[in-house]
């Protein structure tokens, strides 16, 4: 337990300390909420990254689509890779970039005030992401609370308004550049996490051909193929299809992601960002979905509804419960880095 709350005590203290660090940046409004439109392509790319994959992507998909699909859930984070991050830097960066600066437009509503000469659609898309983001934004909570309740017993309101304080604190202090610093540095953590639970996994079901044989020994319900949490395309491929294109096309729009665009410098940065954030979104997203693909392994474990389905958000946590202190205390604090961004 002293592990655990180090590690967070720790994590805590560096973003807010970068928020400290970053307020002679947020002087001016461009510099609070763009960092004066010179931001580099690694914050750039680390702050798409983890602001695309949240705890959402790691507790909710990866343990949902990873039961559905099995290791095929894996062509999932692969997809998010190459549509929703390296096709969206090619198609959206530059224009981006180049009309958001030539508008003098900060944010996604002033541009497309500014873009149609329209205060209307101004305020709809205000509008829009006010009222949108909140069920986002809970499901983010939701997935966090779940890996702290399992960690250290706190109630679901103790992790929201937690969570909410020191995000509130750093992004207050210093603004956007703080934000993509903070990114950078929980990018990182998300980086290592994933590859050491996944490892970590993987060994306590005794190494990568023995969980791939016990995974294969699994029927999948309605199907008759052998084997279907490990071939290829999985039991379902129109469906897991049908995912891989809602996950990657879906993010096109989210502004949270956009807006990086309007910030990073213009030439070269473009191009070594959109390299940089699909080699993040390859480890990442599909090191989420490869590990979910292990969750039937748990399937004794994993909590149940009434109607005998597995309750989705649990299974990643109850993957994780098996691992040491030091671990999870990893965990945690990757997942507190992917839902704070």
């Amino acid at each position: 337990m002293i592990e655990k709350i180090c590690m967070v005590l720790i994590f805590v203290g560096v973003a807010v300390g970068v928020g400290i660090y970053c307020r002679r940046h947020a002087g001016t409004v461009d510099g609070f909420i763009l960092g004066g439109r010179n931001v580099g392509p690694w914050l750039s790319a680390f702050a798409f990254g983890t602001s695309y994959f949240s705890a959402v992507i790691f507790v909710g998909y990866a343990g949902q689509f990873g039961w559905k699909y099995g290791i095929a859930a894996t062509w999932i984070g692969i997809g998010n890779a190459i549509l929703g991050s390296l096709l969206a830097w090619w198609v959206l960066g530059p224009r981006t970039r180049e009309m958001t600066h030539r508008l003098g437009a900060s944010t996604m509503p002033e541009f497309f005030g500014a873009r149609f000469q329209s205060k209307g659609l101004r305020i709809a898309a205000a509008a829009i992401i006010f009222v949108f983001l909140i069920p986002y934004t809970a499901s983010v909570y939701n997935g966090l609370s779940r890996l702290f309740g399992m960690a250290f017993g706190l109630p679901y309101e103790w992790c929201v308004i937690g969570m909410a304080v020191i995000t509130c604190i750093y992004v207050v202090l210093g603004g956007y550049m703080a934000t993509v610093m903070n990114d950078f540095i929980q990018g990182i953590v998300m980086l290592l996490g994933i590859v050491a639970v996944i490892v970590a996994v993987l060994v306590n079901n005794g190494g990568f051909t023995e969980a791939i044989t016990s995974l294969s020994l699994i029927p999948a319900e309605g199907s008759e193929m052998a084997g279907p949490f490990v071939s290829f395309f999985g039991p379902n491929l129109p469906d897991l299809i049908g995912v891989i294109i809602l996950t990657s096309l879906g993010t096109w729009g989210l502004p949270q992601m956009v807006q990086k665009f309007y910030a990073i410098k213009s030439g070269p940065a473009i191009k070594q960002g959109a390299i940089i954030s699909t080699v993040f979104a390859m480890i990442v997203a599909g090191g989420s979905y490869f590990l979910g693909g292990f969750g039937r392994l748990y399937g004794g474990q994993v909590e149940m509804t009434a109607a005998g389905t597995p309750v989705y958000d649990s299974i990643i946590p109850t993957m994780l419960s098996t691992l040491p202190d030091l671990l999870i205390g990893i965990v945690i604090v990757l997942v507190l880095s992917a839902s704070m961004s």
